[in-house]
């Protein structure tokens, strides 16, 4: 007789999807810079047509490269060119009007000749990590993929990897199949022998076919998708700046997650080595991050963590604007009924909650409702006391019903803000 069939603990895997690596689905990419047509390609009239017809319809780069080599055999006809404004295209997206959504609602035309562009917008994250937010590695790159790249060991060390040769199948004639993806193996010949990734000694590194390759993954407020954003990077001295930005943040907040970062460009001297070894220092365009919160106030005391009762009084007061209790004016019974319903209100709508950091939770759905401007804060003010009274945070049920609005408003916060400048008209005097 046949043992019974019985079940591993909950909490394993239970898919073979749950075997691989689960990674963000990605909706769009928005790029840092343009590309422009190479000296020679620019000298085929050919090459030149079609640019400007691939151009004026949006199509991508990389599209655009493959047709112009198609036509006239030129195996590099465009290079990348830095520029103070970012490329959205809708042939970068999954969905064409997104794109166009995004350069609608954060686009502008500065006036200097160079139209509408995409020149400075928000970002919120989606990890507390900051490697999570912006992975990179060295990777040598082959028509048909990655030759080579970098991934660091147990050890903390960095090693140089590669794809496992295919293994020929005796009877089937043909490559073995492999499941779960290509074998992953170090790499191990006469320039690394020991696998180690040394870019002094790799030769494709000294070529300058190994490179650093990164991205960035983020949201937009206000825009639709299931899915983060792309924006691919290759300067060192971006991923520098970006991580010092998160790392403040972090260490000042206690997490990224719901923080609004704006990402603009900035042009800054840089240093390198060219060809003959000198330093030289040159101008350029990278990319910055930049958060509009206040440091000051976030590192005053940041070295204790606020009891949850601490930090829904500050909540409510961001709300209706009311004097916050301090050490010196504890909290009376009607003042802690009032804050622990708001707390009750905010877990029975499934708001994350994290009980040491309400504070955070509030503010997450002020900025994924776009109001947490000076502005949106003062109209929701308004919007608040108007629609439920005076006091509303001392009545259970208003409490419950606003936060109740507030996460159905998710579905379409343009709508949810028009409401609330609306009424706020209306009701200021």
């Amino acid at each position: 007789m046949h043992a019974p069939i019985t079940y591993s603990e909950p909490g394993g895997r239970r898919s073979l999807l749950e075997e691989r690596p689960t990674r963000p689905p990605i909706i769009g990419k928005i790029r840092p810079g343009i590309k422009v047509l190479t000296k020679a390609a620019r000298e085929k009239p050919e090459a030149v047509k079609i640019h400007d017809r691939m151009l004026a319809q949006g199509q991508s780069f990389e599209r655009m490269g493959l047709e112009i080599s198609r036509a006239t055999g030129i195996k590099t006809p465009l290079v990348p060119k830095n520029v103070p404004w970012f490329t959205c295209r809708g042939s970068d997206f999954a969905n064409p009007a997104v794109a166009e959504e995004i350069v609608q609602r954060y686009g502008e035309d500065r006036g200097d000749g160079n139209g509408f562009r995409l020149w400075r917008f928000p970002v919120i994250f989606a990890f507390d990590d900051w490697l999570s937010n912006m992975p990179n590695q060295l990777v040598a790159w082959t028509q048909s993929g990655r030759q080579f790249f970098s991934e660091y060991g147990p050890d903390g060390r960095r090693y140089c990897k590669m794809y496992a040769p295919p293994v020929r199948d005796a009877r089937a004639n043909r490559a073995k199949r492999t499941w779960g993806g290509r074998t992953i193996i170090l790499r191990q010949d006469d320039d690394i022998p020991d696998g180690i990734c040394d870019p002094h000694m790799c030769p494709q590194y000294q070529d300058g076919n190994c490179n650093l390759s990164a991205s960035f993954y983020f949201a937009l407020p206000a825009i639709s998708g299931l899915g983060l954003i792309e924006m691919p990077t290759t300067s060192i001295y971006v991923l520098q700046k970006a991580h010092a930005a998160m790392q403040t943040v972090a260490l000042a907040r206690g997490r990224l997650v719901g923080v609004k970062f704006w990402m603009s460009k900035q042009e800054v001297e840089i240093s390198r080595i060219d060809d003959s070894g000198r330093a030289v220092r040159q101008m350029q365009w990278l990319i910055t991050l930049d958060a509009e919160i206040d440091i000051a106030a976030l590192l005053d005391g940041s070295d204790r963590r606020a009891p949850a009762l601490e930090m829904a009084t500050q909540a409510v007061a961001a709300l209706e604007d009311e004097v916050q209790p301090t050490e010196q004016t504890p909290l009376q019974g009607d003042e802690a009924t009032k804050l622990s319903q708001v707390v009750d209100a905010t877990a029975a709508h499934q708001v994350p909650v994290d009980g040491d950091d309400l504070e955070s939770q509030f503010e997450d759905l002020m900025v994924r409702l776009g109001l947490a401007n000076q502005e949106g804060r003062a109209q929701f003010r308004i919007y608040a006391s108007a629609t439920f009274g005076r006091g509303w945070t001392k009545r259970d049920q208003d409490v419950r019903q606003l936060l109740g609005e507030m996460r159905t408003a998710l579905t379409n916060p343009l709508a949810f803000r028009e409401q609330i400048a609306a009424i706020a008209a209306e009701v200021a005097p």
